[in-house]
């Protein structure tokens, strides 16, 4: 795998052939077998918006984003291509550099005014920021933290549908995290809201960037203490207990939900 270094500031030392990730909305610009422009490809200006943003080192070479104004069309061998469909397209490394692209680019969008004083903000020098001249105010990428939950219960896993999936998937319980909250209480708060049961020893898994548009999930694993499930109809369309040999539609591979499953069915299976 290529090594990857997440940077704000260019080296001096690097490599002159370039990797650019053009975006365009929550889409990328994507070649023939995940090929990525090594020139700037396209007339992308559009006013402030389209300022470069250096992304870090992939292999040796320097990568930036790009925005792509909603008119620009794709050059011959190229398409933009929304996220989900770029995995398989651009594997994991250059994936969440995807991710990490269409990020920033929403947040330069979405930044180029001062919150407090409504002043044009101009790049933070060093760091990646934006600060407002007028009033001082500094706009740093912003994530919104969110857990997620395997719930066993002996060979059995609680996995739920939600009311927005468009198929009979079933899931983990995932919710965002509330100021003021460990992480280990959004868990329990997020799966007694939505599903009506008490949980016990928490433990972490991992975590996975997760640019829908900008948050961070982190995974993690809990046994079953009490209560029936009883769920919030509002949230989820369906919740139940099912047998590790006996699983529902999951979700694929490129979700932490199907690591935290697939994590708990090795466990299980080794029993």
């Amino acid at each position: 795998m290529e090594a990857w270094e997440a940077l704000v500031v260019p080296p001096s030392a690097v490599g002159s052939e370039e990797l650019w990730w053009c975006v365009q909305g929550n889409r990328v610009l994507v070649g023939a077998e995940g090929a990525l422009p090594v020139t700037l490809p396209l007339a992308a200006a559009d006013g402030d918006a389209a300022e470069p943003l250096f992304l870090g080192v992939l292999g040796g070479r320097p990568c930036w984003a790009v925005e792509a104004a909603a008119a620009v069309e794709a050059p011959e061998g190229y398409a933009f291509v929304d996220l989900f469909s770029a995995h398989a397209l651009l594997g994991e490394r250059r994936w969440a550099i995807a991710g990490r692209a269409v990020q920033l680019v929403d947040w330069a969008r979405c930044h180029r005014f001062c919150g407090r004083c409504g002043a044009a903000t101009v790049p933070s020098a060093g760091e990646r920021a934006r600060k407002c001249p007028s009033c001082g105010l500094l706009a740093f990428p912003r994530l919104a933290p969110a857990v997620i939950t395997l719930v066993s219960r002996g060979d059995e896993a609680l996995l739920a549908r939600n009311v927005n999936f468009g198929a009979a998937m079933y899931s983990c319980i995932a919710g965002f995290v509330e100021p003021g909250e460990t992480l280990e209480e959004a868990v329990a708060r997020e799966v007694r809201e939505e599903v009506g049961v008490e949980v016990r020893d928490v433990r972490y898994q991992s975590s996975q960037p997760w640019p829908f548009p900008h948050s961070l999930m982190i995974g993690f694993r809990a046994e079953w203490a009490s209560g029936a499930i009883e769920i919030d109809p509002t949230e989820i369309a369906d919740a139940q207990w099912f047998r590790f040999d006996q699983l529902p539609q999951v979700p694929p591979g490129i979700s932490i939900a199907r690591s935290l499953i697939d994590g708990w069915l090795r466990d299980a299976r080794s029993r």
